[in-house]
């Protein structure tokens, strides 16, 4: 294998026991939490998966069913709503 300073976090590894001793396996890493573009906050609703678990989920397992959902967190879009409502009172 390649040394480890070269490698990628691609895939994690796990020790494995079994009646003849330890065996080394690797798997895929889960992805890293969606954020919320303007809070910076991790996104709820929205699953931590490998990317071959999370291609094959359908579309409404993989965003939220709101405007600007795997985008915009609900605090910082309740937050534009009510400061569109303002504007336009002016």
């Amino acid at each position: 294998m390649v040394s480890g300073q070269l490698k990628s976090r691609r895939l994690a590894r796990v020790q494995v026991r079994t009646i003849k001793g330890t065996i080394t396996h690797y798997r895929q890493r889960n992805r890293s939490a969606p954020k919320c573009a303007v809070t910076k906050e991790p996104l709820q609703g929205i699953p931590r998966l490998t990317n071959k678990k999370f291609g094959k989920l359908n579309k409404s397992q993989k965003t939220v069913a709101r405007p600007f959902g795997g985008y915009m967190s609900h605090k910082a879009l309740k937050e534009k709503i009510l400061e569109e409502i303002v504007l336009s009172n002016k």
